[in-house]
């Protein structure tokens, strides 16, 4: 191996032998309750579809009849030729299924933020952001160039301090945080933060990944939940989990959506949101907007899923959320516990490190409404045999 690139390979090296090498299953089926894994046939608790639309006939039918009438892809950037009237009539659409003003889409949840946060704040600002923060907000607040202070954890009165202490360096500042934390699936206080943030006149941004189609009436999300319309300057949402497809979107102040579009990087010199997705998120949208069926479905999976774990004895952390995480601790065991579970026909994967902190590895099952009664007692049965063969629970 050249020189230069064996402290890659020591590297590599190095993750297995401590356990945090992340082996990646390959799957051959639709997205659903059950998957083809590596050639297997087994129950899905991995995939972000938290409202089984990924495969739902009717997003699928759509989909098919965008391509008939439109081709596959754009061709172009926004700014320039790639603005189609469906682009249009989704950020309608969203921004009145969100009740903003206004919305702007993207061709990720990640490209929102990457766009969204150097757009508002520059070299002379400071950016409050939670210390558990994605990594798509992580990125777009480097590349802003804005100096980062972190609050603690979902902690209003901790904000409020970094603020006070930090009073008149700046020219302008931003709040981020996150509405669903994607690995505790607990939710940021978002009602408290929106008084610090309005007593302080600074700008306010939640990314909402996953509590779209979660949170709020009808899926709605975070601002729904706390009822704090026209008070967050700024949503952004993926439409890569619930409305199952792939893209993102900003949402907000009119004056805010505006300005992306003369100055959000990726929507200027990335190519549009293809014309499937976009499509697809129209007729999600439909169903979300005619019945809160699966929303409730979903809600429904994740009470019964948690309180079966709880019995069983497992740690599920500080979640509210239909995210399920099985605290387990040290990396190596969350791997073995996932393999076991493969082999019982359960696909759970396993989160360490840098994911989430050392010594706080997990399995997170990611529960649907894709999922009927059977389909969860299956998964508990397999999740009760593996921990009591690893002494995980007695």
């Amino acid at each position: 191996m050249p020189a230069k690139v064996q402290w890659i390979q020591d590297e590599l090296d190095q993750l297995k032998q401590s356990g945090l090498y992340n082996r990646i299953r390959t799957i051959s089926s639709p997205q659903g309750a059950w998957l083809t894994v590596d050639g297997v046939h087994v129950l899905n608790f991995c995939s972000n579809n938290y409202l089984g639309l990924a495969n739902d006939p009717r997003i699928v039918q759509a989909a098919q009849a965008a391509v008939a009438r439109y081709g596959v892809g754009p061709g172009a950037v926004r700014s320039i030729a790639g603005t189609m009237d469906l682009h249009l009539e989704l950020e309608r659409r969203m921004a009145a299924f969100k009740h903003v003003d206004a919305a702007i889409t993207f061709q990720s949840g990640f490209a929102a933020n990457l766009a969204t946060i150097p757009a508002l704040v520059g070299k002379e600002d400071a950016i409050y952001s939670d210390e558990l923060n994605h990594a798509s907000i992580i990125d777009g607040s480097r590349l802003s160039g804005a100096q980062i202070i972190r609050y603690a954890h979902a902690n209003p009165a901790d904000l409020d301090r970094v603020i006070q202490e930090n009073q008149g360096r700046f020219r302008r500042a931003l709040i981020v945080t996150d509405g669903v934390f994607s690995m505790d699936g607990d939710i940021a206080p978002l009602d408290r933060i929106y008084e610090v943030a309005s007593r302080h006149d600074i700008l306010l941004m939640v990314d909402d990944a996953h509590g779209e189609g979660v949170m709020g009436a009808g899926g709605r999300g975070i601002v729904d939940h706390f009822q704090l319309h026209g008070k967050v300057d700024v949503e952004i949402g993926t439409l890569s989990k619930a409305f199952g497809v792939v893209g993102g979107v900003a949402a907000g102040s009119p004056v805010i959506v505006e300005w992306l579009r003369q100055r959000g990087r990726p929507f200027l010199f990335s190519s549009a949101v293809t014309v499937p997705d976009v499509a697809a998120t129209l007729a999600a949208l439909d169903i979300l907007e005619e019945s809160t069926e699966l929303v409730d479905r979903l809600w429904e999976n994740s009470r019964y899923f948690k309180a079966e774990m709880k019995r069983l004895g497992f740690d599920t952390g500080s979640s509210v959320t239909p995210i399920t995480p099985i605290m387990l601790g040290e990396a190596p065991l969350a791997q073995q516990f996932s393999r076991e579970l493969f082999d019982e026909g359960v696909f759970a994967m396993p989160i360490g490190y840098p994911t989430v902190p050392k010594g706080k590895a997990r399995i997170r099952v990611m529960i649907s409404a894709a999922h009927s009664r059977s389909d969860l007692d299956k998964g508990l049965e397999a999740f009760a045999k593996v921990g009591r063969k690893l002494a995980v629970t007695s």
